[in-house]
């Protein structure tokens, strides 16, 4: 019997490559409105709550850009809270003229999109109540991407200054390219033990724990059989996945080990990398 993912994890942090760390600082910090929790030796770690670790930047000085279709990062997506703190990062990229690549309704979501100096992909979003989000007949969620409302977004985001990103702010979930659907879901599914929520064909899959609409998004739009990209290019180097405890822990190990992944154990962390050659370090909370 598959164990199912406890329902009460989530994503931890995302680690990211960058080409040059005090540009990278400057971005997450003046358009994204992360803090600094600490930097040194050519890396940055930001949060939002001023104690969690959400982003963590690495500077590479021989880092090459990340050669389309490649696996990867796909993008990363960071929670708000409320809509109104959606809206307000909204206006304050609109007023900073920083450019935008889309945004998009959800529907159990509203969400703005763009990219780091790197082109690192970036979500930010915010989840509309779960009781109103939409299933199909089959019990998935219904996975659609509709024009933003943002005039209406925007009409939620007061009179006070833009503040940065609020406390509660944490990362919602991260999309990933990957090689091959099928082994990807027999890793995400049938080891890590998340529950598919969204199936688009052959081309795309979303998977959750807890009844969410989706902590990991995984395609093959950068082509079936898309090789990693250099070990020295800008993009994601690990993200975390946060299980309740450390008996959550071993079980969603022991799984990942009959399925003959490879695990690398030390004394502080278990880390894995999917078939894609992404990389997850499996924290407790």
């Amino acid at each position: 019997m598959n164990h199912i993912i406890h329902p009460a994890t989530e994503i931890g942090y995302v680690h990211l490559i960058v080409s040059n760390l005090h540009r990278s600082v400057r971005f997450y910090k003046e358009m994204i409105g992360f803090h600094v929790l600490n930097e040194e030796n050519k890396k940055a770690i930001l949060t939002a709550d001023g104690v969690t670790p959400l982003v963590v930047l690495e500077e590479n000085a021989d880092a090459v850009p990340k050669p389309p279709r490649t696996t990867g990062l796909y993008h990363f997506a960071i929670l708000v809270p409320e809509r109104k703190n959606l809206a307000q990062s909204l206006l304050h990229l609109l007023k900073s003229g920083y450019p935008l690549h889309g945004a998009a309704d959800h529907l159990f979501s509203e969400a703005v999109y763009l990219a780091d100096p790197d082109g690192n992909g970036i979500e930010i979003y915010a989840d509309r109540p779960r009781e109103k989000w939409e299933k199909t007949e089959s019990g998935e969620y219904k996975g659609v991407t509709e024009p933003l409302d943002v005039n209406g977004l925007l009409a939620e985001a007061g009179n006070e200054p833009w503040s940065g990103l609020p406390e509660k702010t944490k990362i919602g979930h991260v999309h990933l390219h990957v090689a091959n659907m099928d082994e990807t879901y027999r890793f995400y599914v049938h080891g890590l033990g998340f529950e598919p929520v969204i199936r688009m064909a052959d081309h795309a899959l979303f998977v959750s724990a807890g009844g969410y609409h989706h902590h990991i998004g995984l395609n093959t739009w950068a082509g079936v059989g898309a090789p990693k990209p250099p070990e020295n290019a800008v993009g994601l180097r690990v993200f975390s996945i946060v299980l309740p405890t450390e008996e959550e822990r071993k079980k969603v190990v022991d799984q990942l080990q009959q399925i003959g992944a490879a695990i690398q154990h030390d004394e502080k962390r278990v880390v894995v990398n999917d078939p894609s050659g992404n990389q997850i370090e499996l924290q407790t909370a």
